[in-house]
């Protein structure tokens, strides 16, 4: 609690210098935050910011105060934040309720946040009915008979100093108990609130690994076709070669044999010859 009042509080004149960290926010950056994001929660109806709106406020901090890598700011950084500023206003407010009035917050964003997320907002809220409470009783005094005016006014201001004495106290229970409730409405309703949160980013997360994983089908079905395409490509230049080689293998047989039966003629021919040449002789 203490790292959390430091950061979100200007540190003292005579505090020793602490080394800055990198997520360390200025007032003035938390400030710009605040706006950015209550604008948002107030366009949505009080409703959870999703991730674009989360980018778009990072993006209204990072304009004024995102100047630097060391000061630039991502959603996650900027929903870190104002969940830190969420329990430092709890905080807060819880001091207030326990002093009963007598205790009024120093820190600068607690009127802007009570005004956001605060406990008469929850209130206004069909799901937290406001509690009636009991009216004053007020007795008519009898009149004076010849009373001086002196007289009048004292006794006037004795009467309502008791009334207004005795109203706080018969209704002091209920306005802690009204108090009590609206408190536990809210952290109910901001336990609810960051689930819901929690809930929408995993279904964020799950639509966004869907997506990607059916771009990787798309993909691979892509590459897939052209293997085949290229394959069947293959095929048919193989088969337009074997056809082609076949035709001329055949061709060349066809040449061998056709040269081979001309020699054979020859030979035939001659041994015919051969035997008449002889009786001649």
């Amino acid at each position: 609690m203490g790292d959390l009042t430091d950061s979100l509080t200007p540190s003292s004149a005579n505090s020793r210098q602490v080394p800055i960290r990198e997520d360390c926010w200025s007032e003035d950056a938390t400030s710009t935050l605040i706006d950015a994001w209550g604008r948002r929660f107030l366009d949505l109806n009080r409703g959870n910011l999703r991730q674009k709106d989360w980018q778009d406020v990072a993006d209204s901090v990072n304009s004024l105060h995102g100047l630097t890598k060391k000061t630039h700011r991502t959603d996650v950084q900027c929903k870190n934040r104002i969940d830190t500023v969420k329990k430092k206003y709890k905080t807060e407010r819880a001091r207030v309720a326990a002093s009963h009035g007598s205790f009024v917050s120093s820190w600068p964003f607690y009127a802007r946040l009570d005004e956001l997320i605060g406990p008469t907002v929850s209130m206004k809220k069909p799901s937290s009915p406001p509690m009636a409470l009991p009216l004053p009783f007020r007795k008519t005094p009898p009149p004076a008979v010849a009373a001086t005016p002196a007289v009048v006014a004292v006794t006037q201001k004795r009467t309502a100093a008791a009334m207004d004495d005795g109203y706080f106290r018969r209704n002091y229970s209920a306005i802690a108990a009204a108090a009590a409730a609206a408190a536990l409405t809210e952290e109910e309703e901001d336990d609810e609130e960051e689930e819901e949160e929690r809930v929408s980013d995993d279904e964020e997360a799950e639509g966004e690994g869907m997506s990607r994983l059916a771009r990787a089908i798309k993909r691979f079905g892509e590459v897939y076709e052209r293997v085949e395409a290229e394959k069947v490509r293959l095929m048919m230049e193989l088969e337009k070669q074997r056809m082609q080689f076949a035709k001329d293998l055949e061709v060349q047989r066809m040449h061998m044999f056709m040269e081979t039966q001309v020699q054979l003629e020859r030979i035939k021919r001659g041994k015919k010859s051969n035997p008449s040449e002889r009786i001649r002789a």
